[in-house]
């Protein structure tokens, strides 16, 4: 039986990728009670709407992250809580650093109290590999979230909501993944463009992310940071593949960006347990009692980074990942 039987869960930020598809999951694959999506784009909400007008399950509510007030009131017989609300492009937080702050880190902490004050069961932040050894600010205020969520633990342990992180690379065909771009620009002609022919970065299919997410909740104890064993990708091989008889462009590394991305820093790895399909990162303070999981610890002065990863996505992975989405031009 799926932890979320008859239960009420909400999405923060439903309206995105992963939120359409997790609800898509929660109404079609769990015996769910109900779910409620919590975003300020009223236009996507209508949208999607359209699309599962005919479960009941499903409710709407149109607010910000950064109304304490709304999270409160939507918060209200919820058991679950997915946080997947974020500003997401690097370049923008890059020029507007206080609007990121408000929605990652200022939105993160009133969701904090908004469920503790509701008697939430459970819940998970969504984090993102920019949020480890960060170098712009999109990363920053993502890795402050992280540690507002797992720091949460000390003051809710007492009244029974217990937080955690799940952190993971990109999405295959999300929106604002590269795998689109690409697309875009071999239908209209144009050369595709890479920052750095030698970028790497780590790889996840929307089910994948999906599975790990729900799994997640049935492991978490409050505290965890949970990161999948995700293969790494070269980003030349994937225009390659998508574009065969297009020109590739070399552009360079925009401010903010790295070569190749990480997910585990040395620093973390002392505190990071393996198992046969994620690593747990272990809070640094634990006063509300965690108990440590059941692993192997990674070795020290080691890192989870997409240029050493031991898993890569081969050609054929590659071919299958995106053939769903008609991205291939032979």
């Amino acid at each position: 039986m799926s932890i979320f039987s008859g239960a009420s869960v909400l999405i923060t930020g439903g309206t995105g990728s992963l939120g359409q598809e997790m609800t898509k999951y929660l109404l079609n694959s769990t015996n769910v009670r109900r779910v409620a999506i919590y975003s300020r784009d009223e236009l996507k909400q209508y949208t999607m709407q359209q699309i599962l007008k005919s479960d009941e399950r499903l409710r709407f509510f149109l607010g910000d992250v950064r109304d304490l007030d709304r999270l409160k009131m939507a918060l209200s017989d919820v058991d679950f809580v997915i946080h997947a609300a974020a500003l997401k492009q690097v370049d923008t937080g890059e020029y507007n650093p206080m609007e990121f702050i408000k929605t990652n880190i200022l939105g993160s902490q009133n969701l904090i109290e908004a469920a503790i004050h509701s008697g939430v069961k459970k819940i998970i932040a969504l984090s993102t590999d920019k949020a480890s050894s960060p170098i712009n600010l999109y990363g920053a205020t993502k890795l402050t979230a992280d540690k507002l969520f797992i720091a949460a633990n000390n003051y809710s342990f007492k009244r029974g909501t217990i937080f955690s992180v799940v952190r993971y690379g990109n999405v295959i065909g999300s929106r604002g993944s590269v795998i689109p771009l690409f697309n875009s620009l071999v239908n209209s002609g144009k050369n595709l463009t890479v920052t750095d022919k030698r970028m790497t970065r780590f790889w996840i299919s929307m089910p994948e992310a999906i599975k790990f997410i729900c799994d997640s909740f049935v492991l978490m104890k409050g505290g965890e940071l949970f990161v999948p064993k995700i293969p790494s990708l070269k980003i030349i091989d994937l225009a390659k593949i998508i574009g065969p008889n297009s020109k590739i462009v070399e552009t360079g590394i925009r401010p903010g960006e790295k070569l190749h991305e990480e997910m585990i820093s040395i620093e973390d790895s002392r505190r990071t347990i393996i198992t046969d399909s994620r690593f747990t990162v272990m809070p640094v303070q634990a006063e509300w009692g965690y108990e440590k999981p059941i692993g192997a610890m990674m070795a020290e002065n080691t890192s989870f980074r997409s240029d050493t990863n031991e898993l890569w996505v081969t050609r054929e992975q590659i071919l299958k990942m995106i053939k769903n989405l008609d991205l291939v031009h032979d």
